[in-house]
């Protein structure tokens, strides 16, 4: 990742502060060229942006070539001629004609944005002053050269590995600032005191009622929820509701504000004993506790003015969770695999948004994976999207039309307000009013006062007096003619109440169009872009979402915008390190003396994967790769542990459930009828299939670290096809490996193994490691060692492994080694409950089976790794020969023109589904395969001569499908586009004729070898 210099030079150096001898600043420009490499390594140059570290080098190669002894004695530096080796910073980068690139400032508007022209582009870097001022210095005494005339290559690192540097910055502005944690939280972040001081029941400002507006699907769950106190549902005014319906307001009992493990999952070392104590003591008396029902405001007459609901039923331990995400104070929550870890971050999120509505939260995730699920589940609650922002670089990967970006939601909110203007407007016109009204967001803050509140006000005491007239809202509400395009009609005129009820609903749509306005006034004031931003991100949003890496890269930025939050909510906070989870808490300044931070919410599984520590020293002795979120468990801090899993079949969370404390499963995973079916063309759900030496040959290591096994890979691929030519979808599949090496390997054997037949690649291909999080219908897993266990003796790496899969689990490894490992032993004894060879299901050749779990069907063993390779080539000849044949042989009373229509797609599996071709071809093959010796003959030369037959047409054929191909263009010349269309009509039609006489000439000698192969068996 280097490229040479076209030209190096100094372009400023500013004079040193007072008090100092090394420059303020120096600055260069390095130009190069990019045009002698491929797109993909110029656009990853292209994507160079400020604050990137690049290194330049001086490199001056001996034309003399070493001898052997003196290649051994020197050193890298001496081998390849480097000189001198010097670190920069990018300010900023230039295409050919000096126009802007990747500007993050809002210099270059986005809608004036251009691709970069030509190829050579020039880069304006900082250099380390206090190097250069050495450098300069040592120069000039010792009378060398001037090193910085002598720099020829400029390299660049990987993005991810780049951000040394800022985050570095942010630990020195830590160590040398004064930073105060949160007082609640000082002593347990240090090691000591109480470890259940910062838990909510122990803080003061607690919430006394919560309005938990769609937690709660119905009123049974709310029962089900407190299945330890007496639920009792009144009204608004304390009278009985014996019909109670959602949204509920509960107040919380004295019980749950006094003991700690009170509510459902709260556990520490010892609650668990004193939790039984108390409910064996109170057992026959329940505490009573009030839940409030209340009929919500009429939130307009428009479908898009309907709050967006909750669909989850939350278990008991899930909303004792999002109880105490509510309350102030630290909450921790343990989420198994599977448990509905995300769902429950989400509704804390949801909630808390309403009942603290003036308060702002920071989410902090490790990957942009998990922020990305995080943040499409939070635009399907009941948060504005005017509310929502998302910080960094992976904000793309969101699975939606909006974009949540700091400029796509300035952008967004421009639009919205020439929308909103325009409904005022209109409103302004149905009050007989000059519409001018509607120019600017101040004008229409003017119109609000004085001519919509004042004409709402009038209404109201008009209605005072007239309650007992049923037609009065109908005929009196002053905003009719604006809500006439309603979908429905707004009044009834049979009751007073329902209008009036109807009547707030219209007035609250009004409202929030004019709320919304007064947001967007701001951006009427704000000119520029980075204003703009700067604003939606410090005043407007309330939930604010970004990486770990992206808070520690941005503090100093974030700091000096006066960036403020009440909430942080950290998912994956066990994959966090320590340092990056500090950072976050410290994102704002102090107000007198004191921290802002009212709650902190910490969701992860210490029981999963720890973060990455590269350097083992750090990782060993010094354990920077235990996370905060595993230190305050191991101190004792109370935790909710999430104890039903809603992600794979109860059979393979057996798998990986032991290693937590009484973890179930949802009613989900036994009543949906996809976890009671068996996987088609499978015998078993899961299975460890045992893999023998690959040509003599077992786990091997091209280079230190870096195992590779290639008899696991040929194996996984295998399969892979067997299930994609069942009909499996190839996003329903993932492949895992413990090791990079074996994730290259197998990414080459499907490169070569796929390519050919146009297979689709697999949803993924990679580390259980980089899987971490996710989750797929189908995993096939290759451990990969067959010497050592390796690092799969953590059994953390082993929880993930086997915790991704939701339908099929398929581990292939060495069963001799890893039945050994005394760590691993209660999740292999579970596997080695079946047979250690591959049981296959052969009768079954489509993806839909109504063989139900448990029951194997006719199991056929695969006995190694050349047998699948015979099957999957065996299955694969069959579907081209049936391809062929279907391609070139249209059915009867069919024009010749439909034969390439219907047949366009020759891969009907690429699809996800077999298609008639494929299910033809699996019956043939499940017959023969049950055959004897002379029907497998009589197939092989049925298949020589069908391949003649087909290497005689395919010249034909690939006019046809060039014709086509061709034909499918659209043209200018009407004229040209006709005559090819006849042109290729003949050319079908000829074809046609051709095929069926080739096909008759196949048949017939096929008939006559028949023929002769039944004789002679009959005669032997």
């Amino acid at each position: 990742m280097a490229v040479p210099i076209k030209e190096f030079k100094i372009t400023e150096v500013k004079q040193p502060h007072i008090g100092e001898v090394k420059p303020s600043a120096v600055t260069a420009d390095v130009t190069f060229s990019i045009s002698s490499y491929r797109p993909q390594i110029k656009s990853e140059w292209d994507a160079l942006k400020e604050h990137d570290v690049l290194f330049l080098l001086s490199i001056r190669p001996s034309f003399e070539p070493l001898s052997s002894e003196e290649l051994a004695k020197s050193t890298v530096p001496e081998r390849l001629g480097l000189q001198y080796v010097r670190g920069c910073e990018v300010i900023e980068i230039r295409d050919e004609e000096g126009a802007l690139m990747n500007d993050f400032t809002g210099r270059i508007k986005r809608e004036e944005w251009k691709p970069p022209k030509g190829d050579m582009r020039t880069v304006r870097i900082a250099l380390d002053t206090a190097q250069y001022h050495i450098d300069v210095t040592e120069g000039e005494e010792k009378g060398g050269e001037n090193m910085y005339g002598t720099f020829n290559i400029l390299m660049r690192r990987k993005p991810k590995e780049n951000n040394f540097k800022a985050i570095l910055e942010s630990i020195r502005d830590l160590m040398n600032e004064t930073c105060v944690v949160p007082e609640w939280l000082h002593n347990i972040f240090l090691g000591y005191g109480n470890p259940s001081a910062a838990q909510w029941i122990n803080m003061p400002d607690l919430l006394e009622v919560i309005d938990f507006k769609d937690t709660f699907v119905d009123a049974n769950h709310v029962q089900e929820s407190f299945p330890d106190y007496q639920v009792t549902f009144v009204n608004s005014d304390g009278t009985e509701n014996l019909y109670p319906s959602p949204p509920f307001k509960i107040k919380l009992s004295k019980k749950m504000r006094e003991i700690s493990h009170a509510l459902p999952g709260n556990v520490n070392s010892n609650s668990t004993a004193k939790n039984t104590d108390n409910m064996a003591d109170g057992g026959s008396e329940k505490e009573k506790l009030i839940v409030e029902t209340y009929v919500p405001a009429d939130p307009g007459p428009y479908p898009q003015d309907k709050p967006k609901q909750n669909s989850v039923r939350f278990t008991p331990t899930q909303i004792g969770a999002i109880i105490s995400g509510i309350q102030p104070g630290l909450t921790m929550v343990v989420g198994p695999p599977g448990t509905g870890k995300t769902d429950t971050a989400v509704q804390i999120l949801n909630v808390l948004y309403h009942n603290c509505p003036s308060q702002r939260t920071l989410i902090i995730t490790h990957s942009n994976q998990a922020l990305n699920d995080l943040f499409e589940k939070i635009m399907q609650r009941d948060v504005p999207a005017r509310y929502l922002l998302r910080l960094g670089q992976g904000e793309q990967e969101l699975a939606t039309d909006l974009d949540f970006s700091r400029q796509g939601r300035v952008n967004a909110m421009l639009v919205r307000r020439l929308e909103l203007l325009g409904e005022v407007s209109k409103l302004a016109r149905s009050l007989r009013l000059p519409e001018d009204v509607g120019y600017t967001c101040e004008t229409a803050a003017y119109f609000w006062l004085l001519h919509v509140y004042a004409r709402w006000e009038q209404f109201l005491a008009a209605c005072v007096q007239n309650e007992d007239k049923p037609t009065f809202v109908k005929d009196r509400f002053p905003f009719s003619e604006f809500f006439s395009d309603t979908p429905q009609p707004i009044f009834t005129g049979e009751s007073f109440e329902k209008d009036m009820h109807a009547a707030k609903g219209c007035f609250k749509h009004l409202s929030t169009i004019f709320q919304e306005l007064e947001e967007c006034r701001a951006f009427e004031l704000l000119k520029s872009t980075v204003e703009r931003a700067n604003y939606l991100m410090t005043k407007q949003a309330k939930i604010v979402a970004m990486t770990c890496t992206h808070a520690a890269l941005k503090r100093r930025d974030f700091l000096q915008l006066g960036f403020k939050f009440d909430n942080l909510l950290m998912e994956e906070s066990a994959q966090i390190l320590e340092i990056e989870t500090f950072i976050p808490m410290l994102l704002q300044r102090q107000e007198d003396g004191h921290a802002r931070l009212k709650r902190c919410i910490l969701i992860g599984d210490h029981h999963q994967l720890p973060p990455v520590v590269k350097n083992m020293a750090f990782q060993k002795y010094s354990h920077m790769d235990q996370s905060l979120f595993t230190r305050f468990v191991r101190l004792g801090v109370p935790y909710i542990e999430l104890n039903a899993q809603g992600r794979a079949r109860p059979s393979i969370a057996r798998l990986y459930n032991w290693r937590y404390r009484e973890l179930g499963d949802l009613p989900y995973v036994s009543e949906q009828a996809i976890f009671h079916k068996a996987n088609a063309g499978f015998s078993f759900e899961y299975q460890l299939v045992d893999v023998p030496d690959y040509r003599g040959r077992g786990e091997s290591a091209p280079s230190p670290w870096f195992y590779q096994n290639e008899g696991e890979a040929e194996y996984i691929v295998s399969v892979y096809i067997y299930m994609r030519l069942i009909g499996y979808p190839a996003n329903k599949i993932s492949i895992l490996t413990t090791y990079n090496g074996q994730k290259l390997l197998i990414r080459d054997v499907i490169n070569r193994r796929c390519k050919p037949w146009n297979i689709e690649p697999p949803n993924k291909v990679t580390t259980v490691d980089k899987f971490q999080g996710q989750q797929n219908d189908f995993i096939l897993l290759s451990l990969v060692r067959t010497r050592f266990v390796g690092h799969l003796r953590d059994v953390r790496r082993l929880i993930v492994a086997m915790s991704r899969a939701r339908l099929g689990l398929y581990v292939f490894c060495r069963r001799s080694l890893f039945e050994q490992c005394y760590e691993l032993q209660p999740t292999f004894q579970i596997l080695l409950e079946r047979a250690d060879k591959l049981a296959l299901n052969l009768e079954e050749c489509t993806p839909f089976t109504e063989r139900p779990l448990g029951e194997t069907g006719n199991i056929h063993y695969v006995t190694g790794i050349e047998d699948i390779g015979h099957l999957v080539n065996f299955r694969l000849e069959h579907l081209r020969q049936m391809q062929f044949m279907q391609y070139y042989a249209p059915q009867e009373n069919e024009p010749p023109s439909a034969v390439s229509e219907n047949n366009a797609d020759m891969f009907p599996f690429e699809n996800g589904t077999a298609g008639a071709a494929l299910n033809k071809a699996n019956d043939h093959m499940v017959v023969e395969e049950n055959g004897d010796a002379s029907d497998t003959t009589i197939s092989n030369k049925m298949e020589e001569d069908t391949v003649n037959a087909k290497d005689d047409i395919m010249q034909e054929g690939n006019m046809i499908i060039q014709g086509n191909a061709d034909g499918d263009v659209a043209t200018e010349d009407k004229e040209e586009h006709t005559d090819m269309k006849d042109k290729m009509e003949e050319d079908n039609a000829v074809s046609k004729d051709k095929v069926d006489e080739e096909n008759a000439k196949a048949k017939g000698k096929m008939d006559e070898e028949n023929a002769d192969a039944k004789d002679k068996m009959e005669e032997e």
